[in-house]
């Protein structure tokens, strides 16, 4: 008797190790299928109410969604070749057919007459904004092209999901591919005792004596920050910014190819749908206007910023001379330079400070403060089944005790790991008739892992996103709006979902919370408040750089994607070359090829988007700033979580700021934080 597939299974929660790759395409078929027909059945008729079109259209979505999103997740945490296959082969089918479903009329139609309804304005807000969403979805999926318009327009999405994919493995394998093998430990002079521990444990899977240095983040952020080898440093920078592409050792992970087809596929789509280009097809469901209107922010900001980034550059220069006698100052010198000038101008070691940060103590005092702030507790439940033994589970209890949502948490770099952190939906919150449905969140970084007997240290920046992504997970979980398609993070203009996460970050810099959750790994002593005035005293040191950088990325996403000409092709590094003469002050090598392993933006959620994070910062400041000092009914958490986190997009996210805050946003709050201001 054949088991049943445990992707098809009605459970509150995935059973992960029962999962293989051969489950994995039968159950998005049958998905689809089961899909198909509940679309039909909602069609087939002339049926106009909320119940029959929308809330019927909801339910089906959230099956498919629950069996789709272990699928994309596993792509992530837990690369085999075999899941490698059979995740292709899947979203394939399931490209294909949402870009069908999207062009679905007769469903198109149902959802209209929805909307036409006398009683319409009438009903719930939640439910006439995911009403006009849907409309909205219709029409950028391209639900009134004819002939073969519809047909190529299908055909590029299908074509894109691909490309994005393959862009995306091609980063993982490229980051795997490279390593440097050392049995010298005087090649590694000025790495710390916790960071070698980890080259270590990478040799060590490996098989091999002495330490492994490879281009996992952990290992990459030890050299460039802490290795006196100046010339080690220089083949790590190299080496993790020329992967994937045509200046790496190694070219068969090359994506100058696929960006280029990637590039031409969006400007065709974008196209097709009337749109003159991929960055305004992108704008149209974010809270900028236009592309030109965020460029223009990015601008304003680059000019307020790049006289305060050419100064931290001279005053790096001059420590560098004075203390190392470099002549020249390298991007591969920049890290470690900066490092050494927090210890000897702020007195802020790094490598100090993460003997106070043990990560159980951290994600304990997480868990304190997310009680303190919203009133809810995380508690462990052990026996869950997962992708791995280091994965952990949460469940979150409301004030009663009542358990109402749930969250992984899978901290740790290894090997088939995608790099970076994010947080991703496993399931939605979705009340149906009697059935409620708990929202349950994946948060996913990439720490050191333990070394030993020694527990994960972790620097204050791995606590700042740590506190990022809990932002964006408590912005799924608190959601009260029962619909998936505009609860939580889903149906929030992009350039405003990070929001709640940035938000989170400035705990980390909060003095209660951050020495409430350290612990020194050997004494247990908490972080000394004059260690944590240091700390803080340097917040904005190099600030001008920093943002600078983030403004680079931003605009060249936006450029490229609206300056696109088919004649001309994506004119990567021409784009890349004319913005950095316009924004930055550190120029990277010629052979820099940074664009190639641009995941946010050819195979996430970013492209013609990137600068959401600092348009989204703006919001997050200026509400940080309102938290602090306002005395707002109910209190400031209270009021975020009412007004942001509960409403998910019910509401535009306009909407959602000036509930919360009484008044548009502003940019002065921005400036403040980021040392800025005049």
């Amino acid at each position: 008797m054949t088991s049943p597939n445990p992707l098809l299974a009605d459970t509150d929660l995935p059973d992960f190790a029962a999962i293989k790759a051969a489950h994995v395409v039968p159950a998005i078929e049958e998905a689809i299928e089961q899909h198909r027909a509940a679309i039909a059945q909602i069609t087939e008729g002339q049926a106009d109410d909320f119940g029959s079109v929308i809330l019927s259209a909801e339910r089906a979505d959230f099956l498919l969604s629950r069996t789709w999103s272990p699928v994309g997740h596993l792509a992530g945490v837990a690369d085999t070749p075999e899941l490698r296959e059979a995740h292709a082969s899947a979203q394939a089918l399931m490209t294909s057919y949402l870009m069908e479903a999207g062009q679905n009329r007769a469903h198109h139609d149902a959802v209209a007459r929805v909307a036409a309804r006398p009683d319409f304005a009438g009903l719930p807000p939640a439910q006439k904004r995911a009403v006009d969403l849907a409309l909205r979805a219709f029409r950028l999926a391209g639900v009134a092209l004819e002939g073969e318009a519809r047909q190529r327009f299908l055909d590029i999405g299908v074509a894109l999901s691909d490309l994005s994919t393959r862009f995306g493995n091609a980063v993982l394998d490229a980051t795997e591919a490279w390593s440097e093998h050392v049995t010298d430990e005087a090649a590694l002079a000025g790495v710390p005792e916790s960071d070698k521990a980890i080259l270590a444990a990478y040799a060590q899977e490996k098989g091999l004596p002495g330490w492994l240095i490879t281009l996992r983040q952990p290992s990459v952020l030890a050299i460039l920050l802490h290795a006196d080898d100046r010339a080690l440093r220089e083949r790590v920078y190299r080496a993790h910014n020329t992967r994937a592409s045509d200046q790496s050792d190694d070219r068969s992970h090359d994506n100058s190819d696929r960006i280029e087809q990637i590039m031409a596929l969006r400007h065709e789509a974008a196209q097709i749908l009337g749109f003159n280009d991929s960055a305004a097809h992108s704008l149209e469901t974010k809270m900028a206007a236009d592309a030109d209107e965020a460029l223009a922010f990015l601008d304003d900001l680059a000019r307020r910023a790049r006289p305060v980034g050419e100064k931290e550059l001279e005053e790096a220069r001059a420590f560098a001379a004075e203390h190392f006698g470099l002549t020249e100052l390298y991007p591969w010198d920049l890290s470690y330079v900066a490092e050494a000038m927090r210890r000897t101008l702020h007195g802020v070691d790094q490598e100090a400070l993460k003997a106070y940060f043990p990560l159980p103590r951290v994600l304990a005092g997480t868990q304190k403060l997310i009680e303190r702030l919203f009133d809810v507790r995380l508690v462990e439940r052990s026996g869950v089944s997962t992708w791995h033994p280091d994965v952990l589970f949460y469940d979150v209890q409301d004030a009663s005790g009542e358990v109402f949502a749930g969250v992984y948490l899978d901290l740790f770099a290894r090997a088939g790991k995608r790099g970076g952190a994010w947080m991703d939906v496993c399931r939605a919150r979705f009340r149906d008739a009697d059935a409620f449905h708990r929202p349950i969140a994946y948060l996913t970084t990439n720490f050191a892992p333990p070394a030993g007997d020694r527990p994960s240290l972790v620097t204050h920046n791995d606590v700042v996103t740590l506190f990022h992504e809990f932002g964006h997970v408590l912005h799924h979980l608190l959601t009260e709006v029962d619909l998936p398609s505009v609860g939580g993070i889903s149906g929030v203009e992009w350039d405003a979902v990070e929001l709640p996460s940035q938000f989170m970050e400035n705990f980390a810099w909060e003095k209660d919370t951050l020495i409430g959750l350290s612990g020194h790994v050997d004494t247990g002593e908490p972080l000394p408040e004059p260690l944590f005035d240091r700390l803080l005293a340097a917040r904005q040191f190099q600030a001008g750089l920093a943002i600078l950088r983030q403004i680079e990325f931003a605009t060249f996403d936006l450029t490229l994607h609206r300056d696109y000409h088919p004649a001309q092709g994506a004119r990567v590094i021409e784009t890349l070359d004319r913005v950095r003469a316009a924004v930055a002050v550190v120029r990277p090598p010629e052979w820099n090829r940074f664009a190639h392993a641009f995941s946010h933006i050819f195979a996430g959620g970013y492209a013609a988007g990137y600068y959401s994070y600092l348009w989204a910062e703006l919001l997050s400041a200026d509400a940080f700033e309102i938290f602090s000092h306002a005395d707002l009914p109910g209190g400031g958490a209270s009021a975020f979580r009412r007004e942001i986190l509960a409403a998910g997009a019910s509401r535009p996210a306009a909407d959602n700021f000036r509930a919360f805050a009484g008044r548009a946003p502003e940019v002065d709050a921005l400036l403040r934080s980021r040392g800025l201001a005049a």
